[in-house]
Formats: C-alpha cells, structure tokens, sequence
C-alpha cells in the first residue's frame, strides 16, 4: 500500500470540520509528523468560537472578520486561518518552511469554501516581521505555547506585528505533566505589554470548548500616548 508523502509527512488523511451553514472544511493531517501536521483540539475550539456571537454583526448578517485582516502564528495545518477566511477575513497562515506544503495544500483543497483572500507565508518567530506590516486586525495562534525555548520569540513576534488595535486570540490546552505548567505562567509573564481577558465558556460554542482549553484575548496595553484608547 502506496503511503501518501506532502513536504515530508507521511501518512495523509482528512479530517472534516463542519462549519455552522453547513458546509465542510477538509483538512489533511499526517499520521508521521512533527507538531504542526495535526489539527489540535485547541485548533477546534478556537474555530468554533470564530463563528460565535461574539463575531456576529447583527447589522450586516455577517461575520465582524470579513474584510479584516487576519495572520495566524503556528497555523500548523491551517484550521483556524482557513476558517477565518472562510468567514470573510483576508488571512496569512503562518508557520515554519517545513509546514508549507501541507499549508498549501489545505488552502487548495477548501478554495469553495474561502470568502476572503488567503495565502501561506513562512515565518520564524523572532525575526523580522516588516513584510507582514501594517499590523493586522486580529492574530489568532491555537496550541502554541508547547515549547520552552520558543516563548520569548513568540512574544515577540505577537508585539512586533500588533499595533494598539489589533486584538490576539490565543487558544490553548492547559497540560498538567512536566514542564507544562510552569511554561504556560511563564508565557503570561512575558505578556507585560498586553491586557488579557480570558473568554468565558458562556460564549464560546457549547459542544467545542471545555476547561481545560483556554481562549484568552489579549490587546496591547494603552500607552500615555494614547491615552482615550479602549482596551476591549
């Protein structure tokens, strides 16, 4: 039996996401693979809650992200990103060169469903992010605070794309065994330059969301240089 190889994984498969009106997102992942080649329950969650209340505009009958500008850090197979355009937003998915073609291949494979422009850009956190620039209007990131030497480029390039306006989701799995603890305060301790505001349950999706996934929404903290700006 022929096993199916994208940009060095191994082992492809499709896992469907069923979007509130109905329609399908298919999204490959790998059997064989680093972190980045499978769709993380955080990933589900934060997806959900994209089509919450929350980002509904009763004036319009459309979702508050279309037209807006969307990057996703870690995007890992795209689920979030693919469905924020999905739901209006011009997104960037972002992560490692080695995510690109299962990035790549995603988008193609769920074109029918995308309202918004989209595209893959490879992206190191730490490094320059002027390319990326002006800052986006949201940045969304599920299940990225896994590896200790990386939470300090991660913030920095959070701070590095956002401006005074841009609002951070961040979803993640609370995990409880080694390390993990201690690096999720550490991650918090890093975010000096935002406010954070945790979503409650009440509005996140009823099936999709549990305690020990977090969504938390972040924005930067106003400075005496703009002094009437709202935080959320």
């Amino acid at each position: 039996m022929e096993v199916a190889v994208v940009g060095g994984y191994r082992g492809l498969f499709v896992r469907e996401f069923a979007r509130k009106n109905g329609r399908i997102l298919r999204i490959s992942q790998c059997e064989v693979g680093d972190v980045g080649c499978v769709v993380w329950d955080a990933a589900i969650v934060l997806s959900c809650y994209l089509e919450s209340s929350d980002f509904f505009d009763s004036s319009s009958g459309c979702s508050l992200l279309k037209g807006r500008r969307v990057i996703e850090l870690g995007s890992g197979t795209g689920l979030v990103g693919i469905q924020a355009s999905s739901l209006g937003a011009d997104c960037i998915l972002t992560d490692l060169d080695e995510c690109m073609p299962l990035l790549q291949l995603n988008i193609k494979n769920n074109l029918e469903n995308i309202c918004g422009k989209i595209e893959c850009q490879p992206l190191v956190w730490g490094s320059d992010v002027t390319s990326f620039l002006p800052a986006p209007d949201y940045i969304i990131l599920a299940d990225c605070i896994y590896y200790e030497e990386s939470l300090t480029s991660l913030v920095k390039t959070i701070l590095d794309l956002s401006d005074i306006n841009t609002v951070i989701l961040c979803c993640y799995e609370r995990r409880f065994t080694g390390n993990k603890p201690l690096l999720e305060k550490q991650f918090f301790e890093l975010l000096e330059h935002f406010v954070t505001e945790e979503v409650p349950l009440s509005s996140q999706d009823p099936v999709f969301s549990c305690d020990e996934i977090r969504i938390v929404k972040m924005k930067l903290k106003p400075s005496k240089v703009f002094p009437n700006v709202e935080t959320f």
